[in-house]
């Protein structure tokens, strides 16, 4: 009878050992797939971000005068760049362009905001554009920021270029998505495309295990 029972007990624990190991396995796979997606697509984009001075009305239309005469700038300068790494160096080397330029706008519209234009690896939420999504992460980008830089944010994708893109539409042209692929492998534009259940379920992983890094990261 004793037996019988250390046999059960020693049942009972294998299998929970079992399943112990196995729920471990799946979650450091899940994991291992979350970061590697991340990886990828931080390594891959350049995004810009615009953080205004404060929430009124006239400092958020500022932020959006700042951002056009910003894309503007970098639309004249980079639209025949084909990778990251031109993006990036391009930028670098006009980094005081760009902050000029927002002095600019910012004086002619009766503001005397300080600037600080800088490059990056920043933490971003989820972004949609159109029919593309971005999930949350770490990303490069070309942050500037207005004033007391208080206020609501904007941000887009510098390389592949989707600044351009008219999000009200709902849909990213073609042209802009060919980039897109060009630049990422077929798995992540799968799952940024999220058109389909088993894609969107991917994206919702990687987005889950983003926010998850990133409020351990702010804590």
């Amino acid at each position: 009878m004793i037996t019988f029972k250390i046999e059960k007990i020693n049942k009972i624990m294998c299998f929970t050992i079992f399943t112990i190991s196995i729920f471990a396995f799946l979650l450091f796979s899940i994991f291992s797939y979350s970061r590697a997606v991340s990886t990828n697509l931080s390594s891959s984009v350049f995004r810009l971000h615009v953080i205004a001075n404060s929430d009124s009305i006239d400092d958020q239309e500022l932020k959006y005068k700042v951002r056009d005469a910003l894309i503007n700038y970098m639309n004249s300068i980079s639209s025949d760049l084909n990778s990251k790494e031109e993006i990036v160096k391009t930028v670098k080397a006009n980094l005081n362009n760009y902050k000029l330029i927002a002095e600019k706008v910012i004086a002619e519209n009766g503001f005397d905001y300080p600037i600080c234009v800088e490059i990056g690896n920043f933490s971003f939420p989820t972004k949609t554009y159109g029919d593309i999504s971005f999930p949350s992460g770490y990303y490069d980008a070309l942050r500037v920021k207005i004033g007391k830089h208080s206020g609501q944010n904007w941000w887009c994708v510098m390389f592949p270029p989707l600044c351009f893109v008219d999000v009200s539409s709902g849909v990213v042209p073609d042209s802009s998505k060919e980039n897109l692929q060009e630049n990422l492998n077929e798995e992540d534009f799968d799952i940024i495309s999220r058109n389909n259940s088993v894609s969107n379920f991917k994206f919702k992983i990687v987005e889950f295990f983003n926010d998850f890094t990133m409020k351990l990261a702010s804590k």
